[in-house]
């Protein structure tokens, strides 16, 4: 284990932290030591974003010609918004320092990683800068679009026979439920929610259980949601920014046909018509 930090006070939390729950770690404190580090074997790269000789981008850049398969964190006080572009095959993980119990989330995240459980904390859509200005473009209450999404969910729970349909915008650190039908949810930590890896494709994702898939099946949060099965189509601006997801969850596992998601995803089109709809109008008064 790397653990890759400039300032020599969080280096020496982070590592003892790690070391803490069993970790051999190596500490460096530039891209340069970084890369003298990687000369035995790794299982991980813990790294901040700031050095002296480049910045976290560099370091995994560096550990990926070494380690191909080594699992990377990015763990630091920048948020997604301040950091220059970078693709999913350049982070796994990204752990912001500002959550509650950082270096706790941080050890559970590392813990999953190297046992190659590949649920991420953050995947990061190679866009994400540009993506998340486009998220917040849309006010949904001030574009007066909850009623029609409230009336949209509560047609999908009784066209899917589902315990709940949402309309969730994904935004830096968590999802925001902007309508939903079944349950009372207002806002799902980013690193608990499905939406994360939904909006990292324009296909339909499906979850038949939950407790079968390995990239969910330790997040309890999903359990004490009674989120056991999913399905989840991703909505986009007219530039193809990932918004956000409409989704469906049940307590139980279950499958979709190829005509539900069709169904599922003409939902997510109207959803799409609407927001542009609104936000044309919004403009126009303007």
């Amino acid at each position: 284990m790397v653990c890759a930090d400039a300032d020599e006070e969080h280096r020496s939390a982070t590592a003892t932290a790690l070391e803490s729950a069993g970790f051999d770690v190596v500490t460096a404190s530039s891209v340069d030591t970084v890369e003298a580090a990687l000369g035995g074997d790794v299982d991980c790269v813990v790294t901040a974003f700031r050095f002296p000789d480049g910045d976290g981008f560099d370091v995994v850049a560096a550990v990926r010609d070494r380690h191909p398969d080594c699992a990377c964190v990015l763990f630091t006080s920048q948020s997604l918004s301040e950091l220059p572009r970078g693709g999913r095959e350049q982070v796994v993980e990204y752990v912001p320092r500002s959550v509650p119990d950082a270096r706790d989330r941080l050890v559970d995240v590392v813990e999953g990683a190297t046992a190659e459980v590949t649920q991420a904390a953050y995947p990061l859509p190679e866009n994400e800068t540009e993506r998340l200005s486009a998220v917040r473009a849309y006010d949904v209450a001030e574009l007066s679009a909850e009623a029609t999404f409230d009336r949209l969910t509560a047609l999908m729970t009784t066209h899917f026979d589902i315990d709940v349909a949402f309309v969730g915008l994904v935004d830096e650190h968590e999802e925001r439920f902007v309508a939903c039908t079944g349950a009372n949810w207002r806002t799902l930590a980013r690193e608990d929610s499905i939406c994360t890896h939904t909006i990292l494709t324009d296909e339909e994702m499906v979850v038949e259980d939950t407790h079968e898939d390995p990239r969910f099946a330790e997040v309890d949060r999903l359990d004490e949601l009674h989120i056991r099965s999913y399905a989840g189509a991703r909505i986009t601006d007219s530039e193809g920014n990932a918004l956000g997801a409409v989704c469906c969850t049940d307590d139980e596992p279950r499958s979709y046909t190829r005509a539900e998601l069709d169904d599922l995803r003409r939902f997510a089109d109207e959803v799409e018509e609407q927001l542009l709809l609104r936000r044309r109008l919004g403009e126009e008064r303007e």
